[in-house]
């Protein structure tokens, strides 16, 4: 080679090649040559072997990889997890927001024009949409209690809990999350020993003026509001067991 090695300059490619032992013998002599003569370049060629030495040890030794919070079992099925619940509420908010359409219309116009529909509508096609026997599955179900407890206080504070309703012959089947123009909202579903069902309703309050009670259809909705968040008691009109729950939930 004439003008000796000072008289080519390698590609980064070619470098890349070398460390990585792909080339043959007469170029990898040559370029060891040229190294010896640019100390500079010597030194980086020297940190990218170093750089493919160690990631060789770590492919060669699994057990050696640093460990990566993200990719533990529980918080992958953790995330997972969240996805499901995220999507499955979404979807239910997409039911409820088009029950409240094409059913009560839409509650928070109340805003602006006269109170032409029922109070507490949306807890009626909330009741409708979710809370019949074939209703899918619920978001919380009552081995979830102290996660739906957590999710009502956060977003309702001292008014936001989970019921104890034994005493009127209840006991909670779960809790779904829902999406109204006030807000958040929550279904809380219960059922007796007949298989009768109510629901138990919350949201902010909005427009809702006063107490009372009203009979849709198979149903009757008995509300009130506390502060700043509105409750609605759900349940079919033959269920006279549950006209005491209301006294029970602190609507006086």
């Amino acid at each position: 080679m004439t003008g000796g090695p000072k008289s080519f300059q390698p590609g980064e490619d070619e470098l890349h090649a070398y460390v990585d032992g792909r080339l043959d013998a007469v170029r990898r002599a040559e370029i060891n040559a040229w190294l010896e003569a640019n100390p500079l370049h010597a030194a980086q060629v020297r940190g990218w072997k170093r750089d493919a030495e160690r990631l060789r040890a770590l492919h060669a030794y699994p057990e050696a990889w640093p460990a990566n919070p993200q990719l533990e079992p529980a918080r992958v099925r953790h995330g997972l997890r969240k996805r499901r619940w995220r999507r499955l509420g979404m979807t239910a908010s997409l039911m409820f927001s088009l029950a409240l359409g094409t059913g009560a219309g839409w509650y928070a116009r109340q805003t602006s024009l006269p109170m032409t529909h029922p109070p507490m509508a949306d807890a009626v096609a909330a009741y409708r949409q979710f809370v019949d026997a074939d209703a899918p599955p619920m978001e919380f179900g009552n081995d979830r209690v102290d996660d739906l407890q957590r999710w009502l206080q956060r977003h309702y504070g001292n008014e936001g809990s989970v019921p104890d309703l034994g005493a009127a012959g209840y006991h909670l089947l779960g809790g779904r999350l829902l999406s109204t123009e006030q807000g958040v909202a929550a279904m809380l579903v219960y059922q007796d020993g007949s298989g009768a069902r109510v629901g138990v309703y919350l949201r902010p309050r909005g427009q809702l003026r006063s107490s009372g009670r009203r009979r849709d259809g198979n149903l009757l909705a008995q509300y009130w509001s506390r502060h700043d968040t509105s409750f609605a008691v759900v349940s079919a009109v033959a269920d006279t067991a549950a006209l005491q729950l209301p006294r029970m939930l602190g609507s006086d």
